[in-house]
């Protein structure tokens, strides 16, 4: 296999429309079975409200007003309350001078639709695609033929991504890196090319450890990256790795399963130890960008997962006594966050290197 290079031309299209899939049938809900923009124009609300009118989960919930607010069609009152904009108005409410609720009507029966609204009302994924008779996508990974199918797709972008995470990211002080829930070992592969002195271990469950070891020794790698089997959550972790990466891992994961898998990664750190979390970053006050946004309704529909915000995550560290010391773009709309013990001396490289703000964890 050759060595991992950047694409010369910018893909974004053909991941974003696939990225941004799932959007248009959680606007469809909203519209055609809530009639949720008539509800806030009646009576504004925030998630929680949202949720108890409808009788909707929080998680997906909170997804879909994200989506809304990235597209400007809600936005936050002074109270904090979620009302439609003057474009929702004009368009979405009832005896609107333009309602264009009709438009949508169509899309009501549409599989799409009728999956997100289950995904809405009962908090549980849908079926991902080809995954018949498996309750959800972690279900399905666990069978060889899905696992092999959607290791390549995430292989396919990881291509794209992993040399731009390794770019942008001080690694040269490192010695091992564990990559957490690696996949195909792509981003592995990256970060040791990038980083001579760097030796590499995935944590993949089976099947897809199994892959993991193909992909490696097709880049002539297999002594400098390891492959271990193990569930992330059940298993103890390889000790006596200095750098710990979760790439595109926390959005699959509901906000109890991020925490515990960052307190994992926290524990197993030695002393100076720091973590990399690479995935698309929901705008602080989750309002956007809409890429992210759209991306975080497929996300939510086949995972038990969304997108989180860079505040969210600097929350979950500073409880575990770790701060964001660093913010850097790849590619394709994502970042890079670096977290290290709050206090621990910064090299100056590692202080918005890459022109992005540094975000401050709370107290």
């Amino acid at each position: 296999m050759a060595a991992m290079n950047p694409p010369t031309t910018d893909p974004a299209v053909i991941y974003r429309t696939r990225d941004a899939i799932a959007a248009a049938d959680a606007l469809a809900a909203a519209i055609v079975h809530l009639d949720l923009f008539t509800g806030l124009a009646r009576a504004p609300a925030d998630v929680a409200e949202v949720c108890r009118r409808h009788g909707l989960h929080p998680r997906p919930t909170d997804v879909l007003c994200t989506l809304l607010s990235a597209q400007g069609l809600i936005a936050r009152d002074a109270s904090g309350r979620f009302e439609p904009t003057a474009t929702a108005r004009e368009f979405l409410v009832d005896a609107a001078p333009f309602d264009a609720r009709s438009y949508y009507a169509a899309m009501a029966d549409k599989p799409g639709v009728a999956d997100f609204l289950q995904v809405l009302r009962t908090g549980r994924p849908a079926n991902w695609p080809g995954a018949e008779g498996e309750a959800d996508w972690h279900a399905s990974m666990r069978t060889e033929a899905f696992a092999e199918a959607f290791t390549a797709a995430m292989d396919c972008r990881g291509r794209v991504l992993a040399p731009a995470l390794a770019n942008a990211v001080d690694g040269g002080a490192a010695r091992r890196l564990l990559d957490v829930g690696g996949g195909s070992g792509v981003y592995s592969i990256a970060m040791a090319e990038r980083f001579p002195t760097l030796a590499a271990t995935v944590l993949e469950a089976a099947p897809v450890d199994a892959i993991a070891r193909r992909t490696i020794h097709a880049a002539g790698l297999e002594g400098r990256v390891a492959v271990v089997a193990a569930d992330m959550f059940a298993t103890p972790w390889p000790a006596g790795h200095d750098l710990h990466l979760f790439s595109n891992v926390l959005h699959d994961w509901d906000e109890a399963d991020c925490r515990r898998l960052l307190a994992m990664s926290v524990a197993a750190l030695p002393a100076g130890g720091r973590l990399l979390i690479h995935d698309m970053l929901l705008d602080d006050d989750k309002a956007g960008p809409l890429w992210a946004a759209e991306y975080s309704v497929l996300l939510s529909t086949v995972t038990q997962g969304r997108l989180y915000s860079t505040a969210e995550i600097a929350g979950w560290l500073a409880e575990l006594g770790f701060e964001i010391v660093a913010r850097a773009a790849t590619a394709l709309g994502r970042s890079v966050l670096t977290g290290s013990h709050r206090g621990h001396a910064r090299k100056p490289q590692d202080s918005a290197a890459h022109g992005e703000d540094v975000p401050s964890a709370p107290a």
